[in-house]
């Protein structure tokens, strides 16, 4: 079996079935290469390969790359775990490019297969490299295989199976967008961005006021904030990054996500919700905000079973559900659980007793101490030593909590690096 060739520095990397779709393919690189690209190609697809170009990664290389045999997979006639299997050794050989720093972007089409072939691959690169897929499943939802990534989809219009007038035009928009992407990439490399770090943080129209003056307190102090919206996929984007390396320290004002999924609401995180800043060990205030509430959509998508509960229409198609002592026992303990695995001196849990949320403030329709109570109280017995408590009475959205959020970041910051210059001089 022929070896792969060295992949040039900063390529563009060409996905996909070649067996089935050469001359589509063909005419994609022949447009990248037209840019003065340099081109890398990977064949995933099982039948064969084309000879109107040439392939620099086969067929075989991808199977043996996910553990597997091309002609084993072929033998066995399941369609289904072949694509799966090819899926993964794409994306094994993607992210051995990408740590060479070889890849300046990835550009990929197919249809049902092809497509998962392509995404699969596709989340082994991070984010801020270029991916672009061009699928006949464009407008499905494709949100369990895109994931947190950045990867934009392009519709084919007509399926991907010969050239015509139609498809040349859609290859045509997806060639140059990657090639646009991979040109931006380059230029805001030469010229990055200075500041004191990036800080990751999380909101809810709920807390905006808060996350508002946190971002404008930290900006001053020179770091660039990216904020998340808790919405779920907001939540999976922000882990994902943190998890990447991409942040210096994490402000998760809106941890509303861990009740979306203990109660089944539609915000819902997945169970890795808070755990990437401790994993890696990074600077990191956490708030409970908004786990005074479960988010669904209009009033008829409430489960029966929470139809008694007090719920308060936040917007026609948005109904909240207040949470009980119950729920906010278990949650403060998984909250507990999961900051408690921080390192040392890395995590600070702030505690605003006056209110968790705009609507959980005196007066609002959520404010219940009762219930606030049995939340601090789980969350304190649960915490390890290691996580310090800061206890205050403002109200999430008081401008003095912003104050006091910031500034217990800021701090933990400059502990942290100091901590780790120091252990260098050891």
């Amino acid at each position: 079996m022929m070896k792969a060739r060295e992949v040039p520095k900063k390529t563009i990397v060409v996905l996909g079935c070649f067996d089935t779709k050469g001359e589509d393919f063909a005419y994609l690189r022949n447009l990248l290469l037209r840019d003065r690209n340099s081109v890398y190609t990977i064949n995933a697809g099982i039948r064969g390969s084309t000879d109107l170009f040439h392939v620099d990664v086969a067929a075989e290389h991808v199977a043996a790359a996910a553990g597997r045999s091309l002609a084993d997979l072929r033998s066995r006639g399941d369609r289904g775990v072949a694509v799966e299997e090819m899926g993964l050794g794409a994306a094994v050989i993607l992210k051995g490019l990408v740590e060479e720093g070889s890849v300046a972007g990835v550009i990929g089409m197919g249809g049902g297969g092809g497509t998962h072939i392509v995404l699969k691959a596709m989340q082994a690169v991070p984010f801020g490299i270029p991916k672009v897929c061009v699928s006949t499943l464009a407008t499905h939802d494709l949100s369990r295989q895109v994931g947190s990534s950045d990867i934009v989809l392009v519709p084919s219009v007509v399926d991907i199976a010969g050239l015509n007038g139609i498809s040349r035009v859609t290859i045509g928009y997806a060639a140059s967008a990657i090639n646009g992407m991979a040109a931006w990439r380059a230029a805001a490399e030469e010229a990055p961005l200075v500041t004191h770090g990036r800080i990751a943080i999380s909101m809810f129209g709920n807390t905006t006021a808060c996350v508002d003056e946190c971002s404008t307190l930290l900006r001053e102090r020179g770091y660039e904030v990216i904020p998340f919206h808790a919405n779920g996929a907001g939540g999976r984007a922000m882990e994902s990054l943190i998890a990447g390396g991409y942040f210096d320290g994490v402000l998760d004002i809106t941890t509303t996500e861990l009740a979306d999924e203990l109660c089944g609401g539609v915000c819902n995180a997945g169970p890795n919700r808070l755990t990437a800043a401790a994993e890696r060990g990074i600077p990191q205030v956490v708030v409970p905000g908004c786990l005074d509430m479960v988010n669904f959509w209009a009033l008829d998508s409430v489960p029966q079973h929470y139809r008694s509960r007090q719920l308060y229409s936040w917007s026609p198609d948005v109904t909240l559900m207040r949470t009980n002592a119950e729920e906010n026992r278990i949650l403060g303990a998984q909250l507990a659980e999961k900051v408690g695995t921080a390192p040392g001196g890395t995590a600070v849990v702030l505690l605003p007793m006056g209110g968790l949320s705009q609507l959980d403030a005196p007066g609002g329709p959520f404010y219940a101490p009762e219930i606030h109570a049995a939340l601090v109280d789980s969350m304190r017995s649960g915490l390890s030593s290691g996580v310090e408590v800061v206890e205050t009475p403002l109200h999430i959205n008081d401008r003095g909590f912003a104050a006091l959020a910031v500034e217990v970041l800021v701090s933990l910051l400059a502990e942290c690096e100091g901590a780790k210059k120091k252990g260098k001089n050891v």
